[in-house]
Order: C-alpha cells, then structure tokens, then sequence
C-alpha cells in the first residue's frame, strides 16, 4: 500500500524506473542513487535536471531519449586491470562500471533540451510542451 502511494505522488514527468526497483529490490540492483543523485524542478515552463556524477568525466557521460520519451542517463567508466598493476591495495572504496537512470519526459519539447556537464555536475534543461 505505501508504494501505491508513494506513486501517486510522483508527477508523471519526473517518474523513474529505478526508484521502483530501489524501493521494492534494494539488495538485488544496489542504490544507483548513491552514484547518480539529482533534484529536478520546475520553474517558468521548464522542467530542470541536475543530476551529481562524481568521478566521471564528460566523455564518460551519455544522454539519450528513446522512442517511449524516456529521457536516459548513463556514465560509464571501465577500470583496466593495467592500472592495478604493481599496486598493492590496502583500501579499495571507489567502484567503476555502468551507471544508467531513465526518466519519463513525455511533456517537454524534445528539440529544445539542453544539457552541460561542469565539475562532475549534469545540467539538463526541458522547456514544457
């Protein structure tokens, strides 16, 4: 039942795939959340996205939109086994791979979207249809 209403109050623009799977399987998929946090608004007809991904830098970062208006983040950044060589780990936090969040944007106009990525920083602008 939470989740039932936890749905209804998320705006149909802003809905994200990965914020069911967070809530309902967070063992099986992990918290995407902690690698690809953002806040997104609306202010004078624009929907706005920024969206923190730290460590990657703007090659590492690809935006997308599919034919169902899903607006799709993704960073990806490979760790070679050349650069642990002659390495001896004595602590290993920092995690590579792919990293992939999709919202629904159905109510933007798609050939105005902007996006800049600064400082580890995505900034994605939507003006409303």
């Amino acid at each position: 039942m939470k989740g039932m209403i936890l749905m209804a109050l998320i705006p149909k623009f802003m809905f994200d795939d990965s914020l069911i799977d967070d809530f309902m399987f967070p063992s099986i998929k992990g918290n995407i959340n902690e690698k690809m946090k953002c806040d997104i608004y609306e202010k004078d007809g624009i929907f706005y996205l920024e969206m923190d991904i730290p460590g990657f830098d703007k090659k590492d970062v690809n935006i997308e939109i599919n034919d169902n208006d899903y607006l799709i983040i993704t960073a990806e950044k490979d760790y070679s086994m050349e650069d642990a060589e002659n390495k001896n780990y004595i602590r290993k936090e920092r995690s590579y791979g792919k990293y992939q969040r999709s919202f629904y944007v159905g109510e933007v106009e798609k050939n105005s979207i902007e996006a800049s990525f600064e400082n580890g920083i995505l900034k994605i602008t939507m003006p409303k249809k």
